[in-house]
């Protein structure tokens, strides 16, 4: 298959740094090109890819310099793939809502992942705008405030095998790793590690507009030993960061649509200790790859918990459910099926045009 892959230009593909929706767009199109099938991807110039990029501007947003407008960047984004539709099969769309009107009267079948959380004001109406877009959730719990949507499958995502090497040390601190937002919990992971009686480790970014937060909540609590900031980790240093870690900490607050980090804990043999929220109970098989909890206290008690996961079992369980082959796999399911719908509405269309009926036997 001809698919086209459009990705945000916030980050490069794959993001330098921070960026879950670009590295997934990344490994997803590695997959499908060793699957064989000819991508293109829209995005950044500084991508890196496997397919053909297409490269809407030179630099990724966050780190471009002069700063793009982002309207300007989606504008001439949506633009290049409007000019090019009609080289593909199938278009495959990782940001959001912005290309459906566009798309929509292309004649070329697309979906579109919906990465982000969707119990915000507006979104409904966009969805009865565009009722016959298909849309794949990337967990069945984000899907709830939508349930009108045209929901055509779910596909968990998924990182390559080799990516990371799993440990099968014990570990010895507690990890913490994303946003430092009250969303993301890092002030439960402090008072769960300092209660369990062991370190913890955060590796994240202070964004601009968290520094507040930060100072106020996070920093004063920061030693050095018991408490721990390690920064932003790109991806050579989650290995190390992730398969030292006794368990990943994830006491999120928020209905998280579905939690990379997760997952590449589970890749390290590293068990996950987190809330009962949003896409966990998907992700995380109570007992086997961690804990669901529904407090602090019970998190503390998982803690006390942790010889109980053999880290090897976790490995294997990632293996079994969250690779990127199986998901491009199961993306390449959901193409056939778009063409598959999509020939015989060609059809008729070529039919009614000549006067015909259309016929099942055509090719």
């Amino acid at each position: 298959m001809r698919i086209a892959q459009i990705a945000p230009l916030a980050e490069s593909v794959p993001p330098k740094l921070y960026g879950g929706t670009e590295r997934v767009v990344a490994w997803l199109v590695d997959e499908l090109v060793e699957l064989g099938h000819e991508v293109t991807l829209f995005a950044s110039g500084d991508s890196r890819t496997r397919g053909k990029l297409h490269a809407v501007l030179p630099r990724a947003l966050r780190l471009g310099r002069p700063r793009v407008d982002p309207n300007t960047a989606c504008t001439l984004l949506i633009e290049a793939v409007s000019r090019r539709a009609g080289d593909f099969d199938v278009i495959h769309a990782h940001i959001d809502w912005l290309h459906l009107p566009t798309l929509s009267r292309s004649g070329i079948p697309f979906l579109t992942t919906l990465h982000g959380r969707l119990d915000l004001p507006g979104i409904g109406e966009v969805v009865r705008q565009f009722r016959e877009a298909c849309f794949i959730s990337i967990s069945d719990k984000q899907r709830i405030p939508l349930k009108d949507a045209n929901w055509c499958g779910t596909v968990h995502h998924g990182l390559p095998a080799g990516l990371f090497r799993p440990s099968d040390a014990p570990g010895t601190y507690l990890a913490f790793l994303g946003r430092l937002t009250p969303d993301k919990g890092p002030e439960d992971a402090i008072r769960i590690a300092r209660a369990a009686g062991m370190p913890l480790r955060i590796a994240a970014k202070v964004a601009r507009g968290e520094t507040g937060y930060f100072k106020k909540h996070i920093e004063p609590e920061i030693d050095g030993a018991r408490v721990e900031l390690v920064g932003e980790v790109d991806e050579r240093g989650k290995q190390p960061f992730l398969s030292g870690a006794a368990a990943l900490l994830f006491p999120i607050k928020w209905p998280e649509p579905f939690g990379l980090v997760m997952i590449e804990a589970m890749a390290c043999g590293t068990p996950v200790i987190a809330y009962r929220a949003g896409s966990v109970p998907e992700v995380v098989d109570e007992g086997v790859t961690g804990f669901i909890v529904e407090n602090e206290a019970e998190a503390v008690r998982a803690v006390k918990e942790l010889a109980r996961i053999d880290r090897r079992k976790v490995r294997a369980r990632f293996e079994e459910r969250f690779t990127s082959d199986r998901m491009a796999r199961t993306y390449e399911t959901h193409y056939r099926r778009l063409l598959a719908a999509a020939r015989p509405a060609r059809l008729s269309d070529v039919s009614e045009h000549l006067g015909t009926p259309a016929s099942p036997l055509v090719p």
